[in-house]
Order: C-alpha cells, then structure tokens, then sequence
C-alpha cells in the first residue's frame, strides 16, 4: 500500500509541474511537500548557439534558448554562474566531432540531420542547483556546484543547464564561480588520462618521474599541481615566457621547447615512468623513447584521431579505423617494453570530489589566464582559438554583461 502511495505521489508531482502551478501544497498520503514550479514557467533563456558549424561568425546570442528540462530524476538544473571555455569548444564550433556526438545524442538516428542545432557550447560550469530530479539525494536547491559537461550535451554558454546529478560536484568553497570554471573539464581529462588510465594515485605517486608535454595550457597546468601533490617528480615542456608559470605550481624541471629540438634535452635526462603528451603530432616519433623499458612505464596522449576518423569515414568505419590503429601501435610499443594508450575525457563527479577537497586545502589553484563578460563570448572564443594558452579563458554569465549581450 506504501508503494502505491508513492507511485501515486510521484505521478501527482509531474502533473503539478505539467500546469505550472505557481506553488501549491500536496498531500495524499505522504508527507506534505511545497512544489515550487516558478522555473517551470520559464520556456525560454539567454543563451550563445550556433545555427551551423563554422567560424566565430557562427556564434549567436539569443534571449530565447531553449530553456531546459530534467527529463530523467537523477539530473538536476544548474544557474550558470560561470562558464569555461576549451580547446574543444572551438573544434567542436567547426564541426569536429559532430557524426560521433550525433549518434550519441540520438543512438536510433530518430531525428534528422541537423537536429542538434541550436547548439550551445561550453564544456566547464560552475553555479547553483535551482531544480533536482526525483532521484537526486546529495544535491539540494541553491547548492553551488561545479561540473565538466559532456560534450555531446547543451554546454554552459546559456543562463541554465541539465546535467546528470553524477557529472556534478560540489565547488570548492575557497574559489569564486569565475575561479570554479576554469578547472572542471581539464580536471576530469587529466584525471582519466592519469589516474584511469595510467594508474596513479596518491599512494603510487610518490617519487615517479613524470613528463608532460605541453604544460601551460589548461590540462597541464593542472596535472602539474595534482602531480605534486601527490609526490611525484614533473617534467615539463613548454616556451620560455611560461617556465615562470609552470615552475610556479610546482613543477620540477622545464625544458624550453623554441630553444632547439626538444627531443634531444629531454633525451638527456633520465627515464620517465609516466609521460602526458598534450601535443601530439610527431612527438609520438620520438617520446616514448623516453619511458624506462621493461618497467610498467606508459605513454598517453590527448590528442587522439578517433573524432576525425567518425568524421571523415563514418561512424562505423572510422571506429573500425580507429580500433586498427591503437591496437597496432600499442602492440608495436609493447615488444619495446612499454605501454602506449590514448587518453580521453570522462564526466566523473566523483573525482571532482577529491579534487574539490585538494584545492580548498590549498594544494590546487585555478589558472585563469582571460576572463570575459557574457556580452564577450566571441572575443572569448578568439582568445582561445589563438593558443598558447596560460590557462583558462572563464566567461561571466551572471554579472558579466548577459543583459547587454547582443544588443
């Protein structure tokens, strides 16, 4: 009987939302409930889409978004506060991804080409829980909270997102939200490719020698300050104007890549366990080269073909591709004695929990190189595009101008 009263509660609560009643109070043989649906009134948002894949011309401000919907009760509805911008913002702008992230959002090809439009990017948020779903017990209303999206979902380039209550975290209470953004989506990265992938922790850490390729952007930055927290020994490639930076948060020793091959200095050095290639291109050649053999030692990149194939050869014959080519270069490595793997972005709300204690312990910064207002996005978009990044680039959405956007 218990049962069937809450199957009845819950069924009420759906049609209360569906009239848009203002507020009322429910009983039926539950406890009594103030349902607020003030927000479920709200169709429409300020949002940045984009109506096509292209160039920073294709961005479009517009006060009438879609606003969104929890269509699932473990998801919950963020306020934006603040929004992070990545490198794979401004592909994904130009259409990179786009055969791959279409069949994710729509896996029985349902709807028509297209059908993603308008499309919001933005892949880091930091703000406040205005709605959660039936389901979702850790999160509460007005909670601040932090999260990496997806990217095959609307991103945080608008007033309000939806996103699975496990993608969430609680935000460090030590950042502002402009700070927050900046580290979510590099965070989860660097912890698939580390953690995940090459098997480090806090306990494993300790006196590993660890070289990143590409240390001053986003990523790098940050998995140089997890790296030593945890005690290992970093290495670091980067330009001379950002061993400033890099040394910095931490890191160890800094090889100046624009002051000759940067092969032949690392080559001097001794052996890594672990290397993180943000770069990619023909660093493979050489880099693993640098790993001890015979000793567990592993090379990960983030700069994988696995988008360009789906896009250039389909989603099933790029996959195929795609599977040929990883397993071939891994078993090449192999017989070398050491592990090759690609290194990939995961949603992982847990992990931001860790993280979240690291940096209010003080052991972790945000590195924010730009901060733009909401009316800015364009120009925010340009500074990323330009690379050479410092950091961050963090958008304001409340309190940066959204009012002004467009007009």
């Amino acid at each position: 009987m218990n049962a069937a009263k809450q199957i009845m509660c819950n069924r009420w609560f759906h049609l209360v939302k569906q009239y848009n009643a203002s507020s009322m109070v429910f009983s039926h043989g539950c406890h009594k409930r103030l349902f607020s649906t003030s927000h479920s009134r709200m169709t429409v948002m300020p949002a940045w889409v984009i109506d096509t894949y292209g160039g920073n011309d294709v961005l479009r401000f517009t006060r009438n978004a879609s606003f969104p919907i929890l269509n699932y009760p473990n998801e919950v509805i963020v306020q934006v506060h603040a929004a992070g911008l990545n490198p794979i913002d401004v592909s994904m702008r130009g259409g990179y991804g786009a055969s791959s992230l279409s069949m994710k959002r729509d896996p029985l090809n349902l709807n028509q080409k297209g059908s993603e439009f308008p499309l919001v990017l933005g892949r880091d948020v930091s703000g406040v829980v205005m709605e959660c779903g039936l389901d979702v017990k850790y999160f509460k209303e007005g909670d601040e909270v932090w999260a990496a999206i997806p990217p095959w979902k609307q991103g945080s380039l608008a007033e309000f997102v939806c996103l699975s209550a496990n993608e969430v975290s609680l935000k460090p209470k030590s950042l502002s939200h402009s700070a927050a953004a900046a580290l979510p989506y590099v965070a989860a990265t660097a912890w698939s490719a580390l953690v995940n992938t090459c098997g480090l922790t806090l306990e494993n850490s300790a006196e590993k020698r660890i070289l990143i390729l590409g240390g001053s952007g986003g990523v790098g930055t940050f998995a140089i300050q997890m790296l030593k927290a945890w005690g290992g020994h970093v290495t670091v490639t980067c330009s001379k104007d950002a061993e400033r930076l890099v040394r910095g948060l931490g890191a160890d020793h800094v090889v100046d890549y624009s002051a000759g091959p940067v092969e032949l200095a690392l080559g001097t050095l001794e052996k890594f366990d672990v290397i993180l290639d943000n770069v990619g291109g023909d660093t493979e050649s050489w880099a693993l080269g640098l790993l001890k053999p015979w000793s567990g030692a592993k090379y990960v990149t983030l700069v994988t073909p696995f988008l360009q194939n789906t896009d250039l050869l389909g989603v099933a014959d790029g996959m195929m591709q795609t599977g040929i080519t990883v397993a071939s270069k891994a078993l090449k490595h192999l017989c070398k004695g050491v592990h090759y793997r690609w290194g990939f972005f995961i949603p992982n709300g847990a992990a931001l929990d860790d993280i979240s204690e690291m940096v209010d312990a003080g052991k972790i910064r945000a590195v924010v190189e730009a901060e733009f207002p909401f009316s800015q996005v364009p120009q925010a978009f340009q500074k990323v595009e330009e690379g050479h990044a410092r950091g961050k680039t963090v958008v304001q959405v409340i309190g940066g101008g959204g009012d002004h956007a467009g007009r």
